[in-house]
C-alpha cells in the first residue's frame, strides 16, 4: 500500500463527511503517520476508517472518532491537555501538533511503553506517557487547560473536574460497556456543564484495583 496516498485519502474523507473541520487539525492528521501506533500486521490497514487492535485487549480508534474528539476538544497552541488512556499513542500525536504539552496517563505498563516507543519513532518531542491509574488524573500537574478521556466510563472520573480549569473543555465517553454517549463538558465558576455529542463505542477504562470501580 502508498501509504502516503492512503493517509491523503483518509483525510479527504474525514474532510467531506465533515469529521475534520479546521484547518490546523486537518494538518495535524496529515503530518502524524497513523502507521507508526499500529502493530505490524495492520500496517496496511493504517488508513482505513476503522478501529485496530493495539494488544493487550485494547484498540487504537478509528480515525474519524479521533477527529470528531480532536476537533470537540477545541485545541489551543497554548493548551496543556491532559489525557486518559494512551494506548498506542496515537491521539496523544495528533494533539501534540495543536497544542503545548500532552500528559497522557496509561494503566498499563506495556501499552504506556509502546506509547512511548511510537511517540519516539514519530518524531513526538511535547508527550509524556505516565504509567498510572486514569481514575485519579494527574494532580501532580494540574491543572489542564484540557482533558480527553478515551475510554468509557460511566461517569467523568470524579477527581479530574478538579484537575480541569475553569474555562476548560473535558471530553469523555460517558456509559455502559457495549455503547456510550460522546459527551463534551465546559467548566465555568467552577461547575460543570455537560452536552451529548453523539453516540459511540470505547474500550472500558481500567483501574488499578477493580474492585474500586464504580457499578
Amino acid at each position: 500500500m502508498n501509504l502516503k496516498y492512503g493517509r491523503e485519502s483518509l483525510v479527504n474523507n474525514l474532510v467531506r463527511a465533515g469529521h475534520l473541520r479546521t484547518h490546523p487539525v486537518i494538518r495535524a492528521f496529515m503530518s502524524v503517520p497513523r502507521e507508526t501506533f499500529v502493530l505490524k500486521e495492520y500496517r496496511d490497514y493504517a488508513y482505513r476508517d476503522e478501529p485496530l487492535p493495539t494488544g493487550w485487549g485494547q484498540t487504537i480508534s478509528a480515525p474519524h472518532m479521533v477527529a470528531i474528539m480532536t476537533e470537540l476538544l477545541a485545541p489551543k497552541k497554548t493548551d496543556r491537555v491532559l489525557e486518559i488512556g494512551a494506548g498506542s499513542g496515537y491521539q496523544a500525536a495528533i494533539l501534540s501538533k495543536l497544542v503545548r504539552e500532552v500528559l497522557t496517563v496509561e494503566l498499563d505498563p506495556r501499552l504506556a511503553q509502546l506509547a512511548r516507543t511510537n511517540l519516539k519513532a514519530a518524531g513526538v518531542t511535547n508527550v509524556r506517557v505516565i504509567a498510572g491509574d486514569g481514575w485519579e488524573g494527574y494532580p501532580e500537574e494540574a491543572p489542564y487547560d484540557k482533558i480527553i478521556v478515551t475510554c468509557a466510563t460511566p461517569e467523568f472520573p470524579p477527581a479530574l473536574p478538579k484537575q480541569l480549569k475553569d474555562g476548560g473543555i473535558m471530553l469523555a465517553p460517558l456509559g455502559g460497556s457495549s455503547v456510550q454517549m460522546l459527551t463534551k463538558a465546559e467548566k465555568a465558576s467552577g461547575i460543570l456543564k455537560s452536552r451529548n455529542e453523539g453516540k459511540c463505542v470505547f474500550v472500558p477504562l481500567r483501574r488499578r484495583d477493580a474492585s474500586e470501580a464504580p457499578s
